[in-house]
């Protein structure tokens, strides 16, 4: 005798046997995209009983979430928040606890995985606050590797013009929400700076707050026809020159002071490329400025032959955390093709490198001659052993390496001696040694 029945009919109950975790999965990943969460509510019901579950895939532009259950929280379940949920969440590992969502602080299970390369993840709104097995846990992260393997699939495998068009639907969002997100936590920043100093009465901070509104809301009305505009040039000095404007402003009224350190050479930057390191080097300031004990910042740009630097150090505790203002610059900034470091020193300060790729030729990149470095015994041959520290380090090290102490320093560089101690510090943890002596031997190993 034979049964026929498809995957629509079958009923289940839990997880009790591995089987009927396969037969879970098989039963969600046959649903048409738009069920797949509602499926996966229904299977999870029973082990994790919820009030709210959403999907975040990040591979669709036009649809990344899926969210069913309790109207009231499903929509305020965005991509966004989702994203900035998800992205603190370990691959593999599924975090159980408290979140902000839909007004309130809710018990809420959080997965993430990474089999896409933009990540993906679910968010689970619990009836309770109550532990869920590690047993079941380990299924939950499965079905969502499963699924997130799945909508890849369908998504690598869609006709081309619908890929296309579905990631450049993504990339323009992603920018457009990027770029607005930091406009406004700019301005918004710059009027709470003003409110809350004590140097200015009321009836000058009343001022001064309308000032910087009306001043971003004209950058606001600059920036939007920027998006249908055509690529276009901008010298690097001018664009840091359009920086340091905003962080003036920005900073016009705080208790930090600002130290800007402008590109020693100049050249033509597209202005996508321009706008990026603009927008991304805004967000690490405004980053680095919530933290305590922040009194300076230093924000510089270094232009290579294939590459723009931008650095923003902070003189704050040196604390690294799981932040998520640094993974969303973090994002941004490899959206762009290039990369996010985040250096940190306890007691000395932090250290935001961002590269952004510039375009060369090839002819003019055969024309550049680079200096060749003794290799170290765990370096291939010719690698620069001084590659990591930047422009500034290596004139501090190339002093210490004379012998000079940190007030002749300060003196031949024209900097303060707290950012001379800050410098040395970043230099002997960038290069792995525990004193002035060995980073100076170091430098002379290095030596042609």
């Amino acid at each position: 005798m034979t049964h026929s029945r498809t995957l629509d009919t079958v009923e289940y109950a839990g997880f009790a046997q591995p089987s009927s975790a396969l037969v879970t999965a098989a039963h969600i990943m046959h649903a048409p995209a738009s069920e797949m969460a509602t499926r996966l509510s229904a299977a999870l019901a029973d082990d994790v009983p919820h009030r709210a579950v959403a999907l975040l895939a990040t591979q669709c532009a036009s649809s990344p979430v899926a969210a069913v259950g309790d109207q009231e929280i499903t929509d305020t379940l965005t991509g966004a928040v989702l994203g900035a949920l998800v992205a603190q969440v370990t691959p593999g590992h599924p975090w159980q606890g408290t979140a902000h969502l839909a007004g309130g602080p809710w018990p809420v299970l959080a997965v993430a995985s990474d089999l896409t390369p933009r990540g993906a993840g679910l968010v689970m709104v619990l009836d309770e606050d109550t532990p869920v097995t590690a047993n079941v846990l380990l299924i939950v992260q499965a079905l969502v590797d499963l699924l997130t393997s799945h909508v890849e699939r369908l998504v690598t495998d869609a006709t081309p013009n619908t890929l296309a068009q579905s990631r450049a639907v993504a990339q323009a969002r992603t920018h457009a929400v990027a770029e607005l997100g930091e406009a406004h936590a700019a301005a918004l920043s710059g009027i709470l700076g003003v409110l809350r100093s004590h140097r200015l009465d009321d009836t000058v901070a009343r001022s001064t707050a309308v000032d910087l509104a009306v001043n971003a809301l004209l950058e606001l009305r600059n920036e939007s026809p920027r998006g249908t505009s055509p690529v276009w040039e901008e010298s690097a000095r001018q664009a840091f020159g359009h920086l340091s404007d905003s962080l003036k402003m920005l900073l016009s009224h705080s208790a930090v002071q600002l130290e800007l350190d402008p590109p020693a050479n100049d050249r033509s930057l597209t202005s996508v490329t321009a706008h990026a390191a603009k927008v991304s080097v805004r967000a690490a300031v405004l980053a680095a400025l919530q933290q305590s004990e922040v009194r300076r910042i230093r924000v510089g740009w270094q232009l290579g032959l294939t590459e723009l630097v931008a650095t923003v150090r902070d003189d704050g505790p040196g604390l690294l955390n799981d932040d998520l203002r640094a993974c969303q610059i973090a994002q941004r900034v490899e959206a762009q093709g290039g990369s996010f470091e985040l250096d940190a020193v306890p007691g000395w300060g932090m250290t935001t490198k961002l590269t952004f790729p510039l375009a060369l030729s090839e002819a003019a990149a055969t024309r550049i001659s680079r200096p060749v470095f003794a290799s170290f015994p765990d370096e291939a041959p010719g690698a620069d052993p001084l590659a990591g520290l930047g422009a500034r380090e290596l004139e501090v090290l190339e002093h210490l390496a004379l012998g000079h102490r940190n007030r002749t320093i300060a003196q031949e560089l024209h900097i303060s001696e707290s950012t001379v101690k800050f410098h040395v510090a970043n230099i002997l943890s960038k290069l792995s040694v525990g004193s002035r002596g060995e980073a100076a031997a170091f430098f002379h190993s290095a030596a042609v």
